[in-house]
């Protein structure tokens, strides 16, 4: 019996070492608030693919796929998690009843991917509205979290034919070019964001 009891006190005691935060996260490009997001997707077993909770309400329905490259801008990384957080259709990050840490700011239409062997990643949402009253462009916000630890923010989505998207240079964006040109497949607007891990953002390197 104390056999038995010894071996489940060690099995509860390695599963909750593994339930904790590795300690080599670390994260680069200077400060980001709400970053720490990307690491509240709980007990999911990540793919590369998820629907956003706000999929099958109303509004223009759309998917955005593309694929993470290593910093050489040609090597398919995978293993990366991506975290996306958007507005609903008026404009707001309004949070889930049972909402938890930065689910509370960044609203219930957030999701979570890992990129597979060919460091391919896709998801479904709707369109997201921009702010009322303010002359911000529609978006999608961005998180990374490499294998090796480092976690920073890169440019969000933007889409091409915005009229409040004005000056925008895709070549300066953390992360590569984050300018989307939705088409239609279907009954879906369709769009590829690549990201190129660690490009224009500061200190990667170090």
């Amino acid at each position: 019996m104390k056999q038995i009891i010894s071996t489940a006190l060690l099995i509860l005691s390695i599963w909750s070492c593994a339930q904790e935060k590795p300690t080599n996260y670390r994260l680069v490009g200077g400060p980001c608030e709400g970053c720490e997001a990307i690491f509240e997707y709980g007990e999911r077993n990540l793919t590369s693919i998820d629907t956003l909770p706000d999929f099958n309400e109303k509004g223009p329905k759309i998917k955005i796929s593309g694929t993470v490259y290593q910093i050489d801008g040609k090597t398919p990384a995978a293993g990366v998690i991506i975290y996306v957080h958007h507005t609903n259709q008026d404009g707001y990050y309004p949070p889930a009843k049972d909402a938890q840490g930065w689910g509370r700011r960044h609203g219930r239409i957030r999701g979570w991917m890992k990129t597979n062997q060919a460091g391919q990643y896709e998801y479904y949402t709707l369109r997201p509205a921009p702010y009322p009253g303010r002359t911000d462009p529609m978006h999608i916000h961005y998180t990374i979290l490499e294998p090796n630890g480092k976690y920073y923010w890169i440019h969000d989505v933007v889409f091409k034919g915005d009229p409040r998207l004005k000056d925008y240079d895709g070549s300066i964006a953390r992360g590569g070019n984050g300018l989307v040109e939705l088409k239609p497949q279907g009954n879906l607007l369709v769009g590829n964001r690549d990201v190129i891990l660690g490009k224009n953002v500061n200190d990667y390197e170090r």
